[in-house]
């Protein structure tokens, strides 16, 4: 039984070598640009709700964090399908490979979001920079099994984020500090998906 074991537990590592070393098909262009247009929306209504975001916060970060909420959801729902169908196989590997790298960023996302509402709520304009910065760090580390020019996209994030927080105030709230950085994003990493994997053309 512990020959077995072990035979089981040095088969789950040579998946888990195989995945970490195979390019990740998961993601798919059409449901990232549909949350590029979920982004447009979110700052349109952000800018017909709440025109003064900085004295309306608590309504600002529930626009954004439902839009990040309907995203994510939408992307793991074709996540998981997609992977299944490329990936077969070597599926469950590569979803959970894709998570890994994917979620400190989310975690740490949400946790500064919690502490700075919560006890700092002076510092809110300071969440679009912050959120980018961290998105643009998950995009970093999840290019390791991703198209090398994935780099880009990252490096897109971190700068508008770093330009976010040098405004120093409330004309980072803008609906257009999250809105187009992130329609911007979502379409770039779409472009570079879809032009790096010949079964994309099925959704085009």
């Amino acid at each position: 039984m512990d020959n077995l074991n072990k035979a089981l537990l040095d088969i789950r590592d040579i998946r888990t070598q195989m995945a970490l070393s195979t390019q990740f098909r998961g993601y798919g262009p059409a449901t990232l640009v549909a949350t590029s247009c979920i982004a447009l929306t979110a700052a349109t209504l952000q800018s017909i709700w709440i025109p003064d975001a900085l004295h309306s916060t608590s309504v600002y970060l529930g626009i954004w964090v439902a839009t990040a909420v309907v995203s994510a959801s939408l992307i793991c729902i074709q996540m998981f399908a997609r992977t299944r169908r490329i990936h077969s196989g070597m599926a469950q590997e590569m979803i959970r490979t894709a998570v890994e790298q994917f979620l400190p960023a989310i975690g740490a996302g949400g946790l500064t979001t919690f502490v700075i509402a919560r006890f700092a709520p002076s510092a809110v304009w300071m969440m679009p920079g912050l959120w980018q910065v961290i998105f643009s760090l998950g995009i970093f580390a999840s290019c390791r099994f991703l198209p090398r020019l994935t780099m880009a996209c990252g490096a897109w994030y971190l700068v508008t984020g770093l330009y976010c927080l040098s405004l120093g105030d409330a004309r980072a709230l803008s609906p257009w500090a999250m809105g187009i950085p992130y329609a911007v994003g979502q379409c770039l990493v779409a472009a570079i998906l879809f032009f790096n994997a010949p079964e994309n053309a099925d959704e085009a």
